[in-house]
């Protein structure tokens, strides 16, 4: 999505259309608002500051009402992500505010999330769910060669 996607909806109920995406920050609240006009949950988390796993984690087990189990670790949050069998919604729409902070702060924790995002929207997936993560990243981003390249 982007400005000029702004008058198309993604049919956020599609559980083919899942995965994970990259949008800019004014993208969120119409996916937010067409998220909750379906019963979807949606789990809003802003990364801005955000330096790295400990954090991240924290912002997560707070946004997404993980339950007090939740080990704070990433096999922890694979799984979680994978069941969320406490929110009993019809599907999930995550959003990422401030996904930059995170990125360059600390890349590594950045694309272990995405990998285990996009794991969840396979699982999600074959078990007919509609499953959707967005980070909001700034408009420059999205002419970064680094991050167009499929190989980075």
């Amino acid at each position: 999505m982007s400005d000029q996607d702004n008058d198309t909806e993604i049919d956020l109920t599609d559980p083919a259309r899942g995965g994970v995406f990259f949008v800019v920050e004014d993208d969120l609240e119409p996916l937010a608002s067409q998220a909750t006009g379906q019963a979807l949950f949606v789990g809003r988390t802003s990364l801005k500051d955000c330096r790295g796993k400990d954090d991240l984690l924290r912002r997560l087990a707070d946004s997404w009402q993980l339950p007090a189990t939740f080990g704070h670790n990433w096999d922890a949050l694979a799984d979680c992500v994978c069941d969320f069998d406490w929110l009993k919604a019809p599907g999930y729409l995550l959003l990422f505010e401030h996904a930059e902070d995170l990125r360059n702060a600390n890349e590594e924790d950045f694309d272990t999330l995405l990998d285990i995002l996009d794991e969840a929207a396979e699982g999600w997936l074959d078990d007919n769910v509609p499953f959707f993560a967005f980070f909001a990243l700034p408009e420059h981003a999205f002419n970064d060669p680094a991050f167009n390249d499929p190989d980075n």
